[in-house]
């Protein structure tokens, strides 16, 4: 195994800088990293690269195997589930040796039939074009002549006869709209660059509405386009001034209104438009009150008279129920004239200790809820009626698994679309006839054979969870999954010796970390490692009061958390610290980072991912991209002398230690991503080597936050991720 940390290890320049705020000044060495545009940097980055090459160069084999394994599992050319809107089933096709979906449509074939027209056509096994097939945009043709390349918005019109679509070939998320008439296949001439994900037509197609950025790369203006009309003309709709909140905008399902949202991390406020009029003027449904958040469906409600009236759900934490802060529903008629407000509002379904209210789906004549209990994803589906509202929930018989509504355009549809996965189980769309509780299994992921010829079989791999006792005596979820006869791994998870074990971890923005299945984690699995997710606090999966023990000044219960668990699975026999390498990506890396301080000593390997470790230089710089947006989740430390003191006491980069005897560490970033820029990463393993830690760095040049574009790309970053974990874990051989 090469050495990492050989003399010929490039060495970024110490160029000192001072940063002071509330009587402290830290003494910084590299932040003229941050300077893209700076020959120097790219020298050095392209240094790290070289060497990164050479000390991974033993494991190319490995890599090329890896990547084989991958490709050879999966159904290369494939059809999604046909999707139905208006008078088309639209499709999403993959085809054998390209890197980039093909989008396609085919006429609904008879209204008339079976579910009134509502199955979805058959799908060809070997994904082959289905019968009066139109091509809309093929990503491969839009991608030609650039190394990257992402789909961003992408809609059409009721009527079906135009697309519009935006596209990224830098990976700065900055992306240049569209038209496509579909009937000639030709762009018209109107486009629009610098916007945002999210553009969408108007119902009756005349108009188009598309979100920019500001400055700091937060967006916050919503434009109107007229389609043919100069782009000069475009009229702003909305602005949000306050840099805290985000805004997007879409159609309800009904397609009544346009819904205009603004959002920080802890309050949000909605408009709405009337969508047969979309150059009025917008108004507010509940003025925003800070700490609540909502969000809202348009649902038609019958009147005893037989006339249909505007109604809205409103799911939001600003009740008075048994745990407001985990949500509740509630209906309001929707008046013909100002104000909305909560005052209108009648608790349809109440918020729970145990149940955290994630989303809500209107349809005509019924409504789906999205919600978590006991750290699993569900969803039920509601008649409406006199309040409360029973909720009838859709079983699922896996003890860990993850189900949430799939795509469902359509506001008179009977039937619901459904996604679902388990550790173990591929993913699957369901349709869920709502008349007749039927769920019908539409289409579960192909898994072909490995490149031996050996088939995938779910039943040889297990799933379980356990519980970890954090520090303060917090009950820590754990979820884990291997293959049934892995190194004399029993069922139970007892062995005789430590497994080779991989735990990954994110616990930030109430995000969680669902079950899920992976044809590369199955490399891994079958090579005896044991796969593990950390559900610590700054995630979402126990409900609200679990994100909020995990930000602002209780962050560092996300990193001891972490420890808690790496320590529970040493503990109870699973693995060792010289069999476990730890996992995350963005705040994810964040994590690494402050654990790599934090114990050291547990891990035999980090990998760290697009890593936010220098939180604390970015956070205090309201100029970045979504700085100020972030205050709500980490604290103002520009303006707060205790969070400033907070933040430093755990943000990875300030606290490199010189005393500790660090894993090995691979950071892995990208040149261009304006979420958490490359420079973290490169200072942070600049200074660690400084006291010696044996670390890579590896920078994509012409990549974003989400790393490279294009399937096969994607493959061998996975590839090559995966091969220095396996070579850390002592399973490179295997």
């Amino acid at each position: 195994m090469p050495d990492e940390n050989q003399p010929t290890v490039p060495r970024a320049a110490k160029r000192p800088t001072t940063r002071s705020h509330h009587g402290d000044a830290f003494v910084d060495d590299y932040d003229w990293l941050r300077d893209k545009s700076n020959p120097d940097v790219i020298a050095y980055l392209e240094a790290e690269n070289a060497y990164t090459r050479t000390a991974t160069a033993h494991l190319a084999p490995l890599r090329s195997r890896l990547f084989e394994e991958i490709r050879s599992r999966t159904q290369e050319t494939d059809l999604s589930v046909p999707v139905r809107e208006g008078g088309y089933w639209y499709v999403t096709r993959t085809v054998e040796g390209k890197q980039y979906p093909v989008h396609v449509r085919v006429p609904v074939a008879d209204e008339d039939g079976a579910d009134d027209g509502w199955a979805p056509p058959a799908l060809p096994a070997d994904g082959s074009a289905l019968p009066g097939e139109q091509l809309l945009l093929d990503q491969n043709a839009e991608a030609e002549g650039h190394e990257f390349f992402s789909l961003g918005s992408f809609d059409v019109t009721a009527d079906g006869t135009r697309a519009l679509y935006a596209v990224d070939v830098d990976g700065d998320e900055r992306f240049t709209l569209r038209i496509r008439d579909l009937a000639t296949g030709e762009n018209l001439t109107d486009e629009i660059p610098g916007t945002f994900p999210g553009a969408f037509f108007s119902p009756d197609g005349e108009h188009l509405f598309y979100t920019t950025v500001d400055d700091a790369w937060r967006p916050d203006t919503l434009w109107r386009h007229r389609v043919g009309a100069p782009v000069e003309d475009d009229v702003k709709v909305f602005h949000e001034p306050d840099e805290r909140f985000w805004l997007g905008a879409g159609l309800t399902r009904s397609r009544r209104f346009v819904v205009i949202e603004m959002g920080s991390k802890i309050t949000s406020e909605v408009w709405l438009l009337p969508a047969d009029d979309v150059t009025g003027e917008p108004r507010v449904v509940w003025p925003r009150r800070e700490g609540v958040e909502y969000s809202v469906e348009h649902l038609w409600l019958q009147e005893a008279s037989g006339v249909r009236s505007d109604a809205l759900l409103v799911l939001h934490n600003g009740g008075s129920g048994d745990a407001p802060e985990n949500f509740e529903l509630a209906l309001s008629k929707v008046p013909t004239g100002d104000p909305l407000g909560p005052e209108h509002a009648v608790t349809v379904v109440p918020s729970s200790q145990g149940t955290r209210l994630e989303d809500v789906d209107a349809f005509d004549g019924h409504v789906v809820l999205s919600y978590r209990r006991d750290g699993l994803a569900r969803v039920g589906v509601v008649t409406p009626g006199e309040a409360p509202w029973e909720v009838r929930e859709i079983p699922f018989d896996q003890p860990l698994f993850t189900v949430g509504t799939g795509a469902n355009p359509e506001f008179r549809q009977p039937a619901i679309r459904l996604a679902y996965a388990s550790f173990v189980e591929p993913a699957t769309v369901y349709d869920y006839v709502v008349a007749t509780g039927e769920l019908r299994e539409l289409k579960r992921q192909p898994v072909l054979p490995d490149p031996d010829g050996r088939p995938f079989d779910p039943a040889e791999y297990v799933q379980r969870r356990e519980w970890a006792t954090a520090d303060d005596g917090t009950q820590v979820p754990v979820s884990l999954v291997w293959r049934r006869d892995a190194l004399g791994l029993d069922n139970a998870g007892t062995r005789a010796e430590p497994a080779p074990l991989l735990l990954y971890g994110y616990g930030s923005y109430e995000t969680s970390i669902d079950p899920s299945f992976s044809i590369p984690r199955l490399s891994l699995l079958d090579r005896g490692v044991v796969f593990a997710v950390a559900h610590v606090r700054g995630g979402g999966e126990l409900g609200r009061r679990w994100y909020d023990d995990g930000k602002e000044l209780t962050k560092r219960n996300t990193f001891t958390d972490f420890v808690a668990v790496a320590r529970h699975l040493v503990g109870a026999g699973w693995t060792s610290p010289e069999r476990m390498v730890a996992d995350g990506r963005s705040a994810g890396g964040l994590l690494m980072g402050a654990v790599a301080n934090l114990a050291p000593e547990l891990f035999a390997g980090i990998h760290a991912g697009v890593p936010f470790v220098d939180a604390l230089t970015s956070i205090l710089d309201p100029s970045l991209p979504l700085t100020v947006v972030e205050w709500d989740e980490w604290g103002d430390p520009l303006h707060d002398a205790d969070v400033y003191r907070y933040m430093k006491s755990y943000t990875p980069y300030e606290n490199v230690r010189d005393d500790a005897d660090y894993p090995r560490i691979l950071a892995t970033t990208s040149l261009n991503d304006t979420r958490v820029l490359y420079v973290e990463p490169a200072k942070w393993t600049a200074r660690l080597r400084d006291v010696g830690a044996p670390v890579l760095l590896k920078t994509e040049m012409s990549a974003g936050h989400g790393g490279v574009s294009g399937r096969y790309a994607r493959w061998e970053e996975i590839a090559f991720e995966d091969a220095w974990i396996l070579d850390v874990l002592g399973r490179a051989e295997v």
